[in-house]
């Protein structure tokens, strides 16, 4: 997706159930970008300033089961044969950092002129700048 399209912002219905899927009251969510074939918000678009400071990770995934066979995934070592087959191959390096670049682009471009300034001004905008998807500062990763 790019910035180009338009998710409808939350409605109240969606936000009651993000904070029910979160135990709390979600901060900064601007759109539910994914939902299930129930209806249930998967994936929320998170605001880029919240509370007046960066907050780098644009997508948020929701829902305790595809949570848990994530975390399951990563526990079983998933996430680490992964990186070292990144590791391992240059085109896939290339392909990783090419996807950061995409993310911070398509993040920027959901940045109010008045949150750049307010990051700017604060000196918080290269925080924000130097991070990339999950909010990872190493683009091969």
């Amino acid at each position: 997706m790019d910035s180009s399209q338009i998710l409808a912002p939350p409605t109240d219905a969606d936000r009651v159930r993000v904070a029910e899927l979160l135990g709390r009251e979600p901060r900064g969510l601007r759109a539910v970008a994914v939902s299930d074939e129930q209806g249930d918000p998967m994936v929320i678009r998170v605001a880029s300033v919240v509370d007046g400071k960066p907050f780098p990770t644009l997508y948020w995934l929701l829902g305790e089961a595809i949570c848990l066979r994530l975390d399951r995934l990563e526990a079983a070592g998933c996430i680490a044969a992964l990186q070292e087959k990144v590791d391992a191959s240059e085109r896939l390096q290339q392909a990783m950092r090419a996807d950061h670049a995409r993310h911070r682009q398509e993040r920027d471009g959901f940045l109010s002129s008045e949150e750049r300034a307010h990051l700017a001004e604060q000196g918080m905008l290269s925080a924000l700048d130097a991070r990339s998807i999950g909010g990872i500062t190493e683009p091969s990763r």
